[in-house]
């Protein structure tokens, strides 16, 4: 959160006029003093004042000029987006993706790499190495990036600062893992759920856009989801909102609950593979059972019907209890709607007369880091400019 500007005092309104400008060029884009003061409200010298106060911070920059007519061309301005810079984290039990990202959103570097670490202290050192990769490529140090989010399954803990509800990562459950990670990266460091981070990420630049109400289901190694109520993350009481793995589902009677969830043992990525064995199919991975079942190798529809079958008791039990305008289906299983809409409409026609739309994410592999660099420069452009300031100050 940024500082609140001493109001009534000329310090402090200067503050709020550079806020002002700021964010009109943040929202609208490039654009002269005068069309900054008539959208603002603000009057010209006062705009031109605040354009050379935030210029001097190096937080606005010239981009040209133009001319409406005759007469003198006027200077157009735009948010300097080298002003500072997002690194974003997704960590997976298959692979790790990073990318950096200026204060305009786009995005300066990326790496994807392989995730073959069997230990925790392995991998906070993994995704350490690969974050200083990934900032070497986009030509800064580590000091320009002023926000950097982690995306990973599991529950944070601020208290023992542990990510619970994890089983896919090796000894991620552990007390004191998010002090782990934040020495390794440095200050600046959010870590959120992987799949909140996602509905994030096609909330602002995907299938989800202009959405109130919705869910965010990702399917891969693991089941996730990430709720959106009016705009906003909902996470529940303890941060566990969405974590559907553990619906109860299909236990026998006496026997005690999986590690990783009634529901993710039935859902996910090895659930597809075992569908298919038990089809006569000798695959090897869910992305093999739905290469075959594209080719119209029955045995791999058929595992693929069953998958979408459990996929839609997830969905009419969410819609029964959050009643979402959109449903959006993500990650590697979620990702192949066109053999999952049918066989998931009829089972959802079976079960319930309550029928989200269901739709595919946009952002694909992308998601997660998407999510990630927008919540970053939420809290990046406040930093940004209370820095700036203080070192005006100063």
């Amino acid at each position: 959160m940024g500082t609140t500007p001493q109001v009534g005092t000329p310090s402090g309104m200067r503050e709020l006029n550079q806020r002002a400008v700021l964010a009109r060029l943040r929202s609208a884009g490039p654009a002269t003093r005068p069309q900054v003061a008539k959208d603002t409200g603000l009057s010209k010298p006062t705009v031109g004042q605040a354009l050379l106060d935030l210029e001097r911070r190096h937080l606005v920059r010239e981009v040209g000029r133009t001319s409406a007519g005759p007469g003198r061309s006027a200077v157009v301005y735009e948010e300097n987006p080298a002003a500072g810079f997002v690194l974003g984290v997704d960590i997976g039990r298959e692979r790790i993706r990073l990318a950096v990202a200026d204060l305009s959103g786009a995005t300066v570097s990326r790496v994807d790499e392989r995730n073959r670490c069997r230990s925790a202290r392995s991998l906070v050192q993994l995704v350490r190495d690969l974050a200083e990769q990934t900032v070497a490529t986009a030509g800064i140090s580590f000091g320009d990036v002023v926000s950097k989010v982690v995306g990973s399954p599991g529950v944070p803990d601020p208290e023992t600062g542990a990510l619970h509800h994890a089983p896919n990562l090796p000894g991620w459950g552990r007390k004191g893992l998010l002090e782990e990670l934040a020495t390794a990266l440095g200050p600046g460091l959010v870590v959120e759920n992987d799949a909140n981070l996602a509905a994030v990420g096609e909330l602002t630049a995907g299938a989800a856009r202009g959405a109130q109400v919705f869910v965010c289901i990702t399917v891969g190694t693991g089941i996730g989801m990430g709720i959106v109520v009016n705009g906003q993350l909902f996470r529940g009481a303890h941060g566990a909102a969405g974590e559907v793995g553990y619906l109860p589902y299909g236990r026998p009677e006496g026997e005690e609950p999986p590690e990783r969830g009634m529901l993710e043992t039935e859902v996910s990525g090895h659930s597809v593979v075992r569908k298919a064995h038990a089809f006569g199919l000798d695959a090897k991975s869910a992305k093999e059972v739905f290469e075959l079942a594209r080719r119209g190798d029955q045995s791999a529809q058929r595992a693929v019907a069953e998958e979408a079958k459990q996929l839609a008791f997830v969905v009419g039990a969410v819609a029964a209890v959050i009643d979402p305008e959109l449903v959006v289906l993500g990650g590697g299983i979620g990702s192949n709607t066109d053999l999952l809409a049918e066989p998931l409409e009829q089972a959802l026609r079976a079960t319930t007369p309550l029928r989200p739309k269901i739709v595919a994410g946009e952002l694909g592999e992308t998601a997660v880091l998407s999510g990630a660099i927008a919540v970053g420069l939420g809290s990046a452009r406040e930093v940004v400019f209370d820095r700036t300031l203080a070192l005006k100050t100063s």
